[in-house]
Parts: C-alpha cells; structure tokens; sequence
C-alpha cells in the first residue's frame, strides 16, 4: 500500500539558504497528518539517483522493503526539480511498460530555491503551506515533459520549464556565481553584464517539427524552448505557455541584434509583450531540431547546463509523461 510521500530535499538550494525551511515543512506536514520521508541530497546529481530508486521500489519494491511512495517531492529550487523529473523519467524506461501502471509516484514540488520558475508554471503554490497541503489532494494531472539531445548528454536529458540557448543560459551562467545577491535579481545583474560583454550571435537552422521547407535560418542571440512560462524568476519567455498541451513553445530573437533592441527585446520579456516585436519569433511544436551553422550552441535545461560549444541538438516534447501534483494552467 502507498502510504508515503518521498520527499528530496536539496540543502543547498537558494545558495544554502533553503535549509532553513527544513523545519517549516516537517511542521505544516506533520500538523496536517501527512506522512513523509525526507531524504537529503549530499551531492550534484544524487536527487536523481534517489528519485529513479524510489520510483522503482514503488513499482516494484517487496513487501520487506517497506511500503511504496504515492509522491516523489523535489524540495529545492528548479536543478533539484530537474534532477527529480530526470530520475523519475529514467525510472520510467528502466520500468518498461511498468512504469506506466497506477503504482508509479506522482511528482510533487516545495518550492524552496531561488527562481522557482517550474513551480510557477506547473501550478505549485509559492507558500511552503499550500505546496505541502497539494501533496494531500489525490488528484494530479498529466503533466509533458521535454527531452533534449546533444552536447554533453547524447543520450537525451529531461527538462520541466524548459531550454536556453544563448544568451540566457549565459546569463544563467553568470547568475550562479553572484551569490551575494538575493532572488532573480542575481538574473537580472547577469543580463546587464552579458550586453556589456555581449557575445556574436551564432547563425542558426531551426527546424519546427516536420517542416520540409528548409526551416528558419537567422542568426539568433537567444533561443528558448519552453514548456512551462518564465525563467529567470521574472523573464516571462512563454507567456501563454501550458505543459500538458503536448507542445512546447519556441521565443527566438532573430538577427545580429543591436544591445538596445536586444535590451528592449529584455524589457518585454518582463511583461511578456514580445509577440509584437518583430525581431522576436515565436512559435509552438513538439519537436524542435537546432543546428548551428556558424559558431556555437551554448544551451542549458532548467539551469543545467547542456554544452557550450554544441552543433546539433534535438528537444522533443514528450505527453503526459509525470502526474504532476498542482492546479494546471490555462490558455
């Protein structure tokens, strides 16, 4: 019988900050009579590790090992929530056919990191209260996830809100070393510091699923490909964007843009007013094929970081792949 919910929590989340809501959470959890284990990661890449085992023992655990878990919970912000989708997804092909049964976690998150971008998007409540208190609703829905190949991870890598490609994942990059200020405001000093330097922006084909027409081919300072809404904590990349429409959303800057058209360009992903700037492309696909055709593909997935000198790479939408504990967003 499943009777737990497996909670992952990443202490280091929000640069060490988040380990303060350990004790808030064992609380609001105990006080509203829902049982739990809480696992703490010791390193990068050991949520996934804990994730896939939990989900496996679930489908097929023995008697002797305890009861299953009816949810898996990332407790961090959107790498934890990454690494969490991805051992969840790798159990689900270690499982087969398994792994589509009613005996498979549903996927729950505490939102407790820095931008919590994936939580807005899959309609997780902010508030440690109202996240936990989803996790004691039995209903979930069906929940894409996206998948890219390439770069470092040839065999594909899982994402939840969504990939970069440019110049946010270079400010993403950035963001990670400023640790001293707080929230999406470390996003937003990134950015200022990426138009000063301001990197050549590579020529580009994208392919939008089977497009035989040759696809789009522009040189393009920043690509993202979104299954949920906002990175960044505040860049609003798909401001319509729904993850369980079997689609993912595509926002691209085309050109060898100017630093104020690209700073402007900044200005309406804030509001998400970009569909109106006729330098920004967007678009809706389930597949997605990116070649760089001159210099270089530098991508991140959820803040993880996917190649920096990458040729090719494939994203994909894949349907209903979790059971995702929150309150879809509408069109």
């Amino acid at each position: 019988m499943h009777a737990e919910h497996y909670i992952i929590f990443n202490p280091t989340a929000d640069h060490g900050k988040a380990i303060k809501h350990i004790a808030q959470i064992e609380a609001t959890l105990d006080r509203h009579g829902i049982p739990y284990k809480l696992e703490l990661t010791r390193s990068s890449g050991h949520a996934i590790e804990l994730a896939r085992d939990a989900a496996v023992h679930s489908v097929k655990g023995r008697k002797s090992e305890g009861p299953g878990y009816s949810t898996v919970v990332a407790a961090g912000g959107d790498g934890t929530v990454n690494e969490v989708i991805n051992g969840l997804m790798e159990a689900k092909s270690r499982l087969g056919t398994g792994g589509h049964g009613g005996n498979f976690p549903a996927f729950g998150v505490i939102p407790v990191g820095r931008g919590n971008d994936f939580s807005y998007g899959a309609g997780v409540p902010h508030s440690i209260e109202q996240s936990c208190l989803l996790l004691k609703d039995p209903d979930a829905y069906g929940m894409d996830v996206g998948r890219v190949t390439g770069g470092y991870y040839p065999e594909g890598r899982y994402f939840g809100n969504g990939i970069g490609i440019g110049f946010d994942t270079l400010v993403g990059l950035e963001a990670a070393e400023v640790t001293w200020i707080p929230g999406f405001l470390g996003y937003v000093y990134g950015a200022l510091k990426m138009l000063i330097v301001y990197p050549s922006a590579p020529l580009v084909r994208m392919m939008l699923d089977d497009d035989e027409t040759g696809g789009i081919e522009t040189y393009s300072p920043q690509i993202s490909v979104m299954n949920g809404r906002r990175m960044g904590g505040t860049f609003y990349m798909a401001p319509d964007g729904i993850n369980h429409d079997g689609a993912l959303d595509l926002c691209m800057a085309q050109g060898r843009l100017k630093r104020m058209q690209l700073l402007k360009a900044m200005g309406q992903y804030t509001r998400g007013s970009q569909a109106q700037n006729p330098v920004i492309y967007t678009g809706r696909a389930a597949r997605y094929r990116i070649e760089a055709l001159e210099g270089d593909l530098v991508c991140h997935a959820d803040g993880e970081t996917i190649c920096t000198e990458g040729r090719e790479l494939l994203v994909e939408c894949i349907p209903e792949a979790l059971q995702m504990k929150g309150v879809p967003l509408k069109d």
